[in-house]
């Protein structure tokens, strides 16, 4: 058999370490194409005079798309058989990557637990994303629900791994080089807010909505080569229980952080993932809106120029955010699809 079913839930043992195929050199073009997707207008990764004005050697690859083509490598060979990815944690960015950098990926099998029903389970895995240089870039973990081919199948060994839930101020920064606040231009940038400007609980109503497109979800998966047959294929997902395709919960974070802007415009530079959690699916033609509340606020040991936000974003689709829909009694209110954790670096 030359093709390849990918991975089903007792395929998995704890310890397993995957090498990802095809690696992906990205370029302007896809950049260009991501700007096209999420309409992101943060200047660092808009423009690179204004990059360089501030101190990188031009505009670094947006840290979400770096985040995307990275999973994107892990799909064939963990969620092909998916039924949904639930949930990520202990992100952290770890060097800039710039048009022209390569990017391929490894994961490691840290986690397996058996769902009641026997026929899906769980895998936590850890995934680590490298440039052509062998530096690391990004590392994650991920959890994602996956099929069972056999109902007796059982897991080799059942454990779920503990993670923390955030990562330390400490270790961010490591993405971003030293930036000259006196060359930060807010008329620029979009905004005069910056660090001593936000507080914890303050919560910002991002207003701003998009309308979701199948064609514009079947051009971002293909972008990142995320094959998992959830998001390609109508035809199978016509028996499922939703009956169509899903939307790739990756797509609704660029969202969320695209709208973001509108609030948090000179938070530039995502550092790390904190915790996530797709709370519901989203579909062609349904409207994304955003609110983020600060958790907290850090100083970076050693660093002047900017200081941390810990954001957590919420999104919804068809429910405008002006009153925060968010956790209720029981779980979340309805609208809500995604709830996710991040550190993200501002000038000061």
């Amino acid at each position: 058999m030359k093709t390849d079913p990918g991975r089903f839930f007792e395929d998995f043992r704890i310890g397993d370490t995957i090498r990802h195929a095809t690696p992906r050199t990205l370029t302007v073009g896809d950049t260009a194409l991501y700007t096209a997707l999420y309409g992101s207008r943060f200047a660092v990764q808009s423009a690179d005079a204004f990059a360089g004005a501030v101190g990188y050697p031009r505009s670094p690859v947006d840290d979400l798309l770096v985040f995307h083509v990275v999973f994107g490598k892990s799909v064939p060979d963990i969620s092909l058989n998916a039924v949904a990815n639930l949930g990520y944690a202990d992100g952290r960015f770890l060097a800039p990557v710039y048009p022209g950098d390569t990017l391929t990926a490894v994961s490691e099998v840290i986690g397996l637990k058996e769902n009641s029903n026997r026929q899906t389970g769980v895998v936590h895995v850890r995934t680590r994303g490298f440039d052509q240089h062998g530096t690391p870039v990004l590392e994650y973990c991920r959890w994602v629900m996956v099929r069972k081919l056999a109902e007796r199948a059982r897991p080799h060994r059942e454990e779920v791994p503990s993670l923390p839930d955030a990562v330390q101020p400490a270790s961010l920064g490591l993405a971003c080089p030293q930036i000259d606040g006196s060359a930060w231009s807010d008329a620029l940038s979009g905004s005069p807010h910056r660090f001593g400007d936000y507080r914890a609980g303050e919560r910002i109503d991002h207003v701003d909505g998009m309308t979701v497109e199948e064609a514009e979800h079947q051009l971002a998966t293909r972008l990142y080569q995320n094959t998992a047959k959830v998001h390609f294929d109508g035809h199978a997902a016509a028996g499922t229980r939703f009956g169509r395709r899903l939307i790739y919960g990756g797509h609704v974070i660029s969202l969320a952080r695209a709208l973001s802007f509108n609030g948090l415009a000179n938070a530039f530079h995502i550092a790390a993932i904190n915790g996530g959690r797709h709370v519901a699916p989203l579909f062609a033609g349904d409207t994304v809106y955003a609110w983020s509340e600060i958790l907290e606020t850090a100083d970076l040991p050693g660093r002047k120029d900017v200081g941390a936000l810990r954001i957590r974003t919420i999104a919804t689709k068809n429910q405008p955010c002006a009153d925060f829909p968010g956790r209720v009694e029981g779980g979340y209110h309805p609208a809500v699809i995604l709830d996710f954790d991040y550190w993200a670096l501002i000038p000061r």
